[in-house]
């Protein structure tokens, strides 16, 4: 057993039982091991949380960073879309991930406002907009994992069932063309 194993253990009991069901006697019993022993690889479930939110977000954060042959608008979607499929791509992903420091990707982070600033972005709003567009999807994909699916009965007559998909792109397009508009540069 090393530290690896426990974190792939840990994600795939995720998946299996969700974040509440997550606990380190139930991946002690997992793993064939006593809960100390835990203790060698994660000092806290915190710890462990942590481990398992850089490790759920590896689809993200091995995406190639963008070029300056890049238009920084359609990076912007991309990224965001890739953050979101990252996130959907595990049970409780949003919710793994909410309030996690990604404190292994700061260079990655770093990069990727570089690129917007390089390309006309003002750099309080390329901040900003990284900001909200993060928690946007954050919270796009909590709402999305929490939705019990189509039972339309609930629903008033006139209210079709939400497509998450279309209201994630509509969203992410408003924060795009906020951007744009004080980029001051055509969308």
């Amino acid at each position: 057993m090393n530290r690896e194993t426990v974190i792939a253990e840990a994600l795939d009991l995720l998946d299996e039982v969700g974040l509440d069901g997550v606990s380190t006697r139930r991946l002690a019993k997992r793993l064939g091991v006593e809960q100390p022993s835990l203790y060698w690889y994660f000092r806290t479930k915190k710890d462990l949380l942590a481990a398992m939110a850089g490790a759920a977000m590896a689809p993200h954060t091995t995406q190639p960073l963008p070029t300056p042959d890049d238009d920084w608008r359609d990076w912007f979607i991309e990224n965001n879309r890739s953050f979101r499929r990252t996130l959907l791509a595990r049970r409780d992903g949003a919710r793994l991930h909410a309030g996690s420091t990604p404190t292994g990707d700061l260079d990655r982070i770093r990069h990727k406002m570089g690129f917007l600033v390089a390309s006309g972005v003002p750099e309080r709003d390329a901040q900003m907009a990284m900001l909200a567009a993060g928690r946007f999807t954050v919270g796009s994909v909590l709402e999305e994992q929490a939705d019990p699916g189509p039972d339309t009965a609930a629903l008033p007559a006139d209210m079709p069932p939400i497509d998450h998909d279309a209201a994630f792109e509509a969203g992410l397009a408003l924060i795009l063309a906020g951007l744009v508009h004080s980029a001051g540069r055509p969308g």
